[in-house]
C-alpha cells in the first residue's frame, strides 16, 4: 500500500491521546493514516489530510491535491459533486453521509441517512439533497434536516435514480419496473415495466433515456413514453458502468469465460447516429469505472479498482503512459466521480477515505456555484458576564436589537390605570376545619392545589371557568368539585393513566373490588362495553353464544362467545374487547348505520351516544340473528316444554327476543290488509301532547308501554283496492311474547326528557301520598316537611323516601294476552302477588308458574343502559345489571342476586332503586331489558367447547404466492396432540395500527394520553418435548385488512407486504383461525413459555390462567427492580446473541 501522496507529519500521531477510538478502529486499518487527525466521538474525521505543500500541481494534469477521512473502517459507497454548491458529498455503506466544503475538503455537515442499508446514490437539488437506499428515498437539507422520507413499498432493490427534471425523478433496481416519482407532491405517478433482473445504471440525453442492465444490455428508451427504440448487448457477462456524451456511448463490464465472470479490457463504443458499434477500445487496466471528460477533446477516464486511472480517446489507441495511480487506504476504490466543471475528481476507498485530484492548484466543482450557508458563530462568549449578586445591577447591559417602533409595554396613560391585586378567597374547607388560637388560625392543608400555586381570580365567573377547566385524573379519590356537584363519582367517564410500564401498576383493583370483570374503554368503539356486559350477564345468550362456532372470518356471534370466555376466566382483572371490535368494523351494516365513529369523534363526544348505543342494540341483536339462522338450532337449545315457535328458519336468538305480531291496515274504502312480522325490541312511543300539559296527569309506565307495543297511528299507504295511496289506520297486534322484552327508550330530545321527569314527579307525589305523608304546593320540599315525612308519625324513613325520587319505572311488569288478540300491561310488584293470592284470586292474575295456562307473563328488570350527561367528558354510557344466582355462584361461590353498576373497568354494588331513578338532568334512560321470570328453567344451559384438535392441523395458506419450500414449521400430528402440562414456546410479533398519543408536562416528563393500538402480525408455538422437540408447529402470519401505521420491522422482522394475501410469500392465515388453535391449547391445559407473554396474550386478547404461564420476564425479576431483557438472559444463560432485524 503506497502512502506517498500524505504528510510525512503523520507519522506524530500519540495513540494515549485517542484511547477511547482503540474499540472502533477496523483491523484492517493501518494506524499511521491516523496520526495527527482530530477525531469526534463517534470515530470521524474532523478535518482534512492535507499532501504535502511541496507538491506542484501542473495545469491540465491531474494531481492528488487533498485525502480526507469520511468514516473510519466504513467503506465509501457513493460519491458525488454537488451541482449548485462548492461541496462534495459522501455516503457509506452504514447508511451515514457527509458533506466536505471547497477543494480544501473541510468538513460541512455529517449526519445518519438510514439506519441499515447502505446508500446507493446521491442526487444534488437547489433545496436539498436526494439519498437513495436499498428501498428508501429521502430528501433532506444540507445540514441534515428531512424534508421528505418516502418508503418504495413494492421495491426490492433499489439501486439508481435519474432526475429527468426539477421535479421528476425516476428509480430503478433489480425489480422488473422503475418507478416515476413526483418530487412536489412525494408520490408515485407512473411505473414503466423493464425486463428482468432490473436496471442499474441510468444515464439521459436530449434523445433517449440510457438503462443498464446487470444481463450485459444497454437499452434506449423513448423520452415520453419510455418504450424500448433500440438495445446494444454490450457484454455476455454482466455490465460494470456506461457513459454517454454527444454521439458516443461507451460500457465496461465483464465476460463470462470458462472459469467465471473476467473482466473484460476492451470497452465497448457505440455510435448513436448510426445505431452500431464502432471499434472496441483496448485499455491496460481493469475497467471499473469510466466516465467522459470533456474539455478540450471527448476524454474518457478509466478506472480500476485497484487505483488505476486512464486517459484516452474513444476513437483512438489508449497509451500506457497516460495511466496514473491513485493512493487508496484501503485495498480497492468503490467509488469515483467528476465534477461538473471537470477540473476534480473524486475516489472512495473501502476503508473511508476520499482522494481528491485536480487538474489546478485552485479548482471550483462548478462553473457558477452559488454561496453556502455556514451557522453563525456564537455571540453568547463575546458578551460580558452580569452579575446578579449585585443589587445595582443595570438592566441595560442586557443587548437588545435597536428599533424605532413603540415597545409593548409602553402603554399610553388613558389605556393604563393602577388597580391592586385583590387577595384570593380562602378556601372554604380550610375555614371549615380552622382552630383559632388568638388571632391566628391552624387548619390542615386540604390540598386541592399544587404546592406553591395560588390562583387569583378577579370575578366569580372566572372562578368557575378555571374549576370547570381543571380535569380530574379519575372519578374516585377526589376531592368533589363545584362543576361536577350533579354527577356522582362512581358515574363519572372513567380514564386509564399510563405510566413507563403501561398498564402494569395501574390499580383496576381500586376501581372494581368485585370478582367481576371489567372492559377496557380505550378501544375504539368501545362505547358499547356497557351493552356487552348486559348481553354477558343474560344466561341463555351467553351460553347460547359460547357454544356457537362457524367459519366466517369476521363472525361477531363467534368473537362474542370468546370474549365472553374470557369473562368467565377473569376474576376481576378487566378484558378488552379488541377482537370483536375489529370484527364489528369490518361489518358494512355497521359502517352504514354510522356505528363506526372516528377518535376524534369519540374522544370529544361529539355523536349522540344515547341514540348510537340504541342503534347498535338493533344491529347487535339482529347481526346474532342472522348469524345463529345461518348454522342449525342445537337441541340442546330448543324450548324444554317443545314449543313450536322456533320455526325452522328461526334462530335460538329468535326464540328469546323475537315478538310475533300482526301488522292489520285498514283504509277508508272497508279494505283490510293482515301481514305478520316479528321484531327483536320495541321503541317506546310518547303520548302526544303530554309534555305541554302541566296538571301533571298520571300516565303508568305500562300504558305507555302498551301503546308502544300495540302501535296505532293514521298515514298513507297503497290500497289496492282503491289502487292509489289513502289515508289508513294501522294497528299492531300481539301473536306472540318473547321471553326477553327490549325497550328503546328513545329520550332524544327535550320534549322526551320532560315526560319522564314530569312522570316521576307525579310518581313521587303519589307514592308520599299513599304512605300518609303532607307535601307542600310548591316544587321543592321544605326541611322541615323532610323531617316529618322521616319521622315515625309519616310512617316512611327518610332512606325510603330518597329512593322515590325520580322514580317512574317499575322493576316488574305483567303482560296477558287476551282472546280478542288484545294485550293488557300493568305495572306489577311482588306485594300486589301476594295480596291478590291471599284474597284468593285467580291463578292466572297470580303468581308467574300459571303463564303456560292463561297467557299471563310476568316480566322483570334486568338491566338499564343510561347515558350520563357531562360537559367535561362528552358524556359516556354505563349499565346497571341485575347479576343472578349462576354468576355469583361461579365466581363467589355464594347463592343470591345483586344489581351492580357496570361503568367500563368501574364495578360497584348498587341499591336496586338505584337503577330505576332517571335524574334527567344527567342521568337519561337508554335501553331496558325485561326477563320473563324463570327463563333459565325453559334452557339447557350447559356449555360444550366447540373448539375441536383438528384445529391444530395442517391448513392452506392464504397467501396465493407462498412456496412449500418456505416452510418454517412442521403441523402437528395426530399421535403428537398436546396433553395437559405440557410445554409450548410462544412468541409474537405485532404491528402498529395507531400511534400512542401523549403530552410533555410542564416538568419535562411525558404523559400518554392514549396509548398505541397494537395487532398481532405473527404467531410462532415450538414444541416442548418429544422427538420434535424445539420444532414450531405454528408459524403462522396474520393477515389484516387494517391499515398498518409502522410495521416495527427493526424487531418483529415483519416487512411491508408480508401481511397482503396477494403478494405475501409466508404462511397466512387468519387472527380466528389462528386464536382458535391458542384457544385449544389453553383449554387442553399446556404450560406456555416465553418472555413477556403478558403482553403478549393482551394484544391477542386471550385470558391465559396464571398457572398455565411460565414467564422468564417474572422469572428472574427482582423486587423493586427493573425487567431483565431477553437479550440479556439469552447471553447470560445460552451463550447467544440476538440481533435486531
Amino acid at each position: 500500500m503506497n502512502f506517498e501522496g500524505l504528510d510525512p507529519g503523520l507519522a506524530e500521531y500519540a495513540p494515549a491521546m485517542h484511547s477511547a477510538l482503540d474499540p472502533v478502529l477496523d483491523a484492517h486499518l493501518n494506524p499511521s493514516l491516523l496520526q495527527n487527525v482530530e477525531l469526534d466521538p463517534e470515530g470521524v474525521a474532523l478535518e482534512a489530510l492535507p499532501v504535502q505543500e511541496s507538491v506542484h500541481i501542473m495545469e491540465g494534469v491531474y494531481s492528488e491535491l487533498h485525502s480526507v477521512v469520511a468514516e473510519v473502517g466504513v467503506p465509501v459507497s457513493v460519491s458525488h459533486f454537488d451541482l449548485h454548491e462548492e461541496m462534495l458529498w459522501v455516503g457509506s455503506h452504514g447508511g451515514h453521509a457527509t458533506s466536505f466544503f471547497g477543494p480544501a475538503l473541510e468538513r460541512y455537515s455529517s449526519f445518519q441517512v438510514n439506519g441499515s442499508d447502505d446508500i446507493r446514490q446521491i442526487q444534488s437539488l437547489e433545496n436539498g439533497i436526494l439519498f437513495l437506499t436499498k428501498n428508501n428515498l429521502k430528501y433532506m437539507a444540507r445540514g441534515g434536516l428531512i424534508i421528505f422520507d418516502y418508503l418504495l413499498e413494492e421495491s426490492e432493490d433499489m439501486h439508481s435514480l435519474l432526475l429527468t427534471d426539477s421535479s421528476t425523478l425516476l428509480v430503478g433496481g433489480l425489480q422488473n419496473h422503475i418507478l416515476e416519482i413526483d418530487l412536489n407532491t412525494v408520490q408515485e405517478t407512473q411505473k414503466y415495466a423493464v425486463e428482468t433482473p432490473g436496471v442499474t445504471i441510468m444515464r439521459q440525453t436530449n434523445r433517449f433515456f440510457f438503462c443498464g442492465h446487470t444481463s450485459g444490455k444497454v437499452s434506449l428508451r423513448d423520452l415520453r413514453t419510455f418504450k424500448v427504440e433500440h438495445e446494444f448487448d454490450a457484454f455476455s457477462g454482466s455490465l460494470s458502468d456506461f457513459d454517454v456524451h454527444g454521439n458516443l456511448l461507451a460500457a465496461c463490464g465483464f465476460s463470462s469465460r470458462l472459469t467465471g465472470l473476467a473482466c473484460d479490457r476492451f470497452l465497448k463504443v457505440y455510435d448513436l447516429r448510426m445505431m452500431r458499434a464502432i471499434t472496441p477500445l483496448q485499455v491496460h487496466v481493469d475497467p471499473a469505472f469510466l466516465r467522459f471528460i470533456p474539455t478540450y477533446t471527448s476524454r474518457l477516464a478509466i478506472i480500476s479498482q485497484s487505483g488505476q486511472c486512464q486517459f484516452c480517446e474513444p476513437t483512438g489507441l489508449a497509451n500506457p503512459a497516460d495511466i496514473f495511480h491513485v493512493n487508496p487506504v484501503g485495498p480497492l476504490l468503490m467509488t469515483f466521480d467528476v465534477s461538473a466543471s471537470k477540473q476534480a475528481l473524486a475516489f472512495g476507498d473501502s476503508e473511508g477515505c476520499v482522494h481528491l485530484w485536480t487538474d489546478s492548484p485552485e479548482p471550483s466543482f462548478n462553473p457558477y456555484s452559488r454561496e453556502t450557508e455556514f451557522a453563525l458563530p456564537c455571540l453568547v462568549d463575546s458578551l460580558p458576564p452580569l452579575d446578579w449578586s449585585q443589587d445595582l445591577l443595570p438592566l441595560s447591559l442586557i443587548p437588545v436589537p435597536l428599533t424605532t417602533d413603540t415597545l409593548l409595554s409602553d402603554w399610553p396613560a388613558a389605556n393604563s390605570a393602577p388597580a391592586p391585586r385583590r387577595a384570593p378567597p380562602v378556601d372554604a374547607e380550610i375555614l371549615r376545619t380552622m382552630k383559632k388560637v388568638g388571632f391566628i388560625g391552624y387548619a390542615p392543608n386540604p390540598r386541592t392545589r399544587l404546592r406553591n400555586q395560588i390562583p387569583y381570580r378577579l370575578k366569580e365567573s372566572d372562578s368557575e371557568f378555571d374549576s370547570f377547566s381543571q380535569v380530574t385524573e379519575s372519578p374516585i379519590g377526589r376531592e368533589e368539585e363545584p362543576h361536577l356537584h350533579m354527577v356522582s363519582k362512581k358515574y363519572r367517564k372513567v380514564t386509564i393513566k399510563y405510566s413507563k410500564l403501561g398498564l402494569e401498576d395501574f390499580d383496576f383493583k381500586h376501581y372494581n373490588k368485585t370478582l367481576f370483570a371489567g372492559l377496557e374503554p380505550h378501544i375504539p368503539n368501545a362505547y358499547c362495553n356497557c351493552m356487552i356486559q348486559v348481553l354477558y350477564f343474560l344466561e341463555p345468550v351467553r351460553c347460547l353464544i359460547q357454544n356457537h362456532l362457524c367459519q366466517k372470518e369476521f363472525c361477531l356471534a363467534c368473537e362474542l362467545g370468546f370474549l365472553f370466555h374470557m369473562l368467565d376466566l377473569s376474576r376481576g382483572d378487566p378484558c378488552q374487547g379488541s377482537n370483536f371490535l375489529r370484527a364489528f368494523r369490518t361489518i358494512p351494516e355497521a359502517s352504514a348505520l354510522g356505528l363506526i365513529l372516528a377518535d376524534s369523534d369519540e374522544a370529544s363526544g361529539k355523536g349522540n351516544l344515547a341514540r348510537l348505543i340504541q342503534r347498535w342494540n338493533r344491529f347487535i341483536l339482529t347481526q346474532l340473528h342472522q348469524d345463529m339462522q345461518e348454522l342449525e338450532v342445537p337441541q340442546a337449545y330448543r324450548g324444554a316444554g317443545g314449543s313450536s315457535f322456533c320455526s325452522s328458519g328461526d334462530s335460538v336468538i329468535g326464540q328469546l327476543f323475537s315478538c310475533e305480531m300482526e301488522n292489520c291496515s285498514l283504509c277508508r274504502c272497508g279494505s283490510e290488509t293482515v301481514r305478520a312480522s316479528s321484531t327483536l325490541l320495541f321503541t317506546l312511543s310518547y303520548p302526544e301532547g303530554s309534555t305541554s300539559d302541566k296538571t301533571g296527569k298520571s300516565c303508568d309506565f305500562a300504558q305507555v308501554l302498551k301503546r308502544s307495543i300495540c302501535l296505532e297511528q293514521n298515514t298513507q299507504a297503497w290500497c289496492d283496492n282503491c289502487e292509489k295511496y289513502q289515508p289508513t289506520i294501522q294497528t299492531r297486534n300481539i301473536r306472540h311474547l318473547p321471553d326477553i322484552l327490549v325497550i328503546n327508550c328513545e329520550v332524544n330530545s327535550l320534549k322526551e326528557a320532560d315526560f319522564w321527569r314530569m312522570q316521576a314527579e307525579v310518581a313521587f307525589k303519589m307514592a308520599i301520598k299513599k304512605h300518609g305523608g303532607e307535601i307542600s304546593k310548591n316544587k321543592e320540599f321544605a326541611l322541615a316537611d323532610w323531617k316529618e315525612l322521616g319521622s315515625p308519625e309519616g310512617m316512611l324513613m327518610c332512606s325510603s323516601i330518597e329512593e322515590l325520587k325520580n322514580v317512574w319505572l317499575p322493576f316488574s311488569i305483567r303482560m296477558k294476552m287476551t282472546k280478542n288478540k288484545g294485550l293488557d300491561v300493568c305495572n306489577w310488584t311482588d306485594g300486589d302477588e301476594i295480596q291478590l293470592s291471599s284474597l284468593g284470586t285467580p291463578s292466572q292474575w297470580g303468581p308467574a308458574r300459571a303463564e303456560e295456562e292463561h297467557g299471563v307473563y310476568v316480566y322483570d328488570l334486568m338491566a338499564t343502559v343510561v347515558h350520563i350527561l357531562d360537559s367535561r367528558t362528552g358524556g359516556s354510557l354505563v349499565a346497571h345489571i341485575k347479576v343472578g344466582e349462576t354468576y355469583h355462584q361461579r365466581k363467589e361461590g355464594v347463592t343470591h342476586q345483586q344489581w351492580y353498576l357496570f361503568n367500563d373497568f368501574l364495578i360497584e354494588p348498587i341499591d336496586k332503586h338505584e337503577a330505576v331513578q332517571f335524574d334527567m338532568n344527567w342521568k337519561v334512560p337508554a335501553i331496558l331489558y325485561y326477563v320473563k321470570r324463570n327463563l333459565n328453567s325453559k334452557y339447557n344451559l350447559n356449555i360444550k367447547n366447540p373448539i375441536e384438535a383438528s384445529v391444530l392441523l395442517a391448513e392452506a395458506s392464504l397467501a396465493r404466492k407462498q412456496r412449500k419450500t418456505h416452510t418454517t414449521f412442521i403441523p402437528l400430528m395426530l399421535n403428537e396432540m398436546p396433553q395437559v402440562g405440557d410445554l409450548v414456546g410462544l412468541d409474537a410479533e405485532f404491528v402498529t395500527l395507531n400511534e400512542e398519543e401523549a403530552e410533555l408536562r410542564s416538568d419535562g416528563t411525558k404523559s400518554t394520553i392514549k396509548p398505541s393500538q397494537m395487532s398481532v402480525a405473527r404467531i410462532t408455538c415450538v414444541r416442548g418435548q418429544g422427538p420434535n422437540e424445539g420444532i414450531p408447529f405454528i408459524d403462522d402470519y396474520i393477515s389484516t385488512q387494517e391499515q398498518v401505521v409502522d410495521y416495527l420491522t427493526q424487531y418483529s422482522g415483519i416487512k411491508p407486504g408480508d401481511l397482503d394475501a396477494k403478494i405475501s410469500s409466508k404462511h397466512l392465515t387468519t387472527l380466528k383461525s389462528t386464536y382458535l388453535k391458542l384457544r385449544f391449547l389453553i383449554d387442553i391445559g399446556v404450560k406456555f413459555v416465553g418472555h413477556g407473554l403478558q403482553k403478549d396474550f393482551r394484544v391477542i386478547n386471550l385470558m391465559v390462567p396464571k398457572d398455565q404461564v411460565l414467564d422468564t420476564v417474572y422469572l428472574f425479576h427482582m423486587p423493586r427492580k427493573r425487567m431483565i431483557s431477553l437479550r440479556f438472559l439469552a447471553w447470560y444463560f445460552l451463550g447467544t446473541k440476538l440481533f435486531h432485524f
